[in-house]
């Protein structure tokens, strides 16, 4: 997930955050997970959430994304309040969310996937130079263009998620679980790819790429670092 310190001056004439997230509630049927979450993000930022299970992270970014409805706090993006803008609207403005679930259409061809990936891009010619860019990051996917998404390994898989966010060219990728049940030499690749993408994209490269990592446990947010700080901690068993 990309974001800075918390900006909440929202006039015209101001610069503001990519994306601030102020006092998030939420929840399932009548069951409150997030309490009160606030986060922001920057152009040129790297942030990640981490958390234990149940702690919350997914249903923040789902939150933010428009899968989830709020029922309390704002949630401004690139400038504007889009609290009660829907999934659509949100990815239409620059959003992307990968989920950790399902990342790709099984039934579909790589290709497909990826074509699908940038509908919010009008212009043909627009849509195939993301695709070479996607192609240049993940080669894999070039080799594999004709062949369902559900036969792919699941690192391929993860490579192809994120060649779909990229074919939007979001101002802002959520990245749900990125590594989730991949080898470390499949995680690390991924990292490599992500980080490049940030590089060409003006942003700077879980702790080892992010600048910024808010901690989460049972739907707050309890402690926000930097990622050297962070990491010089050497375990974060008393944060879980």
């Amino acid at each position: 997930m990309t974001a800075p310190a918390l900006a909440t001056n929202h006039s015209s004439d101001t610069e503001a955050a990519v994306l601030e997230a102020l006092q998030l509630e939420a929840g399932y049927q009548g069951r409150q997970v997030l309490y009160g979450v606030s986060l922001s993000v920057d152009a040129g930022e790297i942030v990640a959430v981490l958390g234990h299970n149940g702690a919350g992270k997914t249903t923040l970014l789902k939150t933010i994304i428009g899968f989830v409805p709020l029922s309390g706090g704002r949630i401004w993006f690139s400038g504007k309040d889009r609290t009660t803008e829907n999934y659509t609207a949100k990815v239409r403005a620059g959003m992307s969310y990968t989920s950790a679930e399902a990342p790709v259409f099984r039934d579909l061809t790589v290709h497909d996937n990826l074509e699908l990936g940038g509908f919010t891009v009008a212009d043909a010619q627009e849509r195939a130079r993301r695709m070479r860019q996607v192609f240049a990051l993940f080669p894999i996917l070039e080799e594999r263009g004709g062949q369902l998404g559900g036969t792919l390994s699941g690192g391929q898989q993860r490579m192809l998620s994120l060649g779909m966010a990229i074919m939007a060219k979001p101002k802002l990728m959520l990245l749900d679980e990125p590594s989730l049940g991949l080898s470390p030499a499949i995680v690390q690749s991924i990292f490599e790819q992500i980080r490049q993408f940030a590089a060409e994209d003006g942003m700077r490269a879980a702790l080892r790429i992010a600048d910024r990592a808010y901690f989460m446990r049972s739907g707050e947010i309890i402690l926000e670092q930097d990622s050297a700080t962070a990491l010089a901690r050497g375990s974060w068993w008393d944060l879980f």
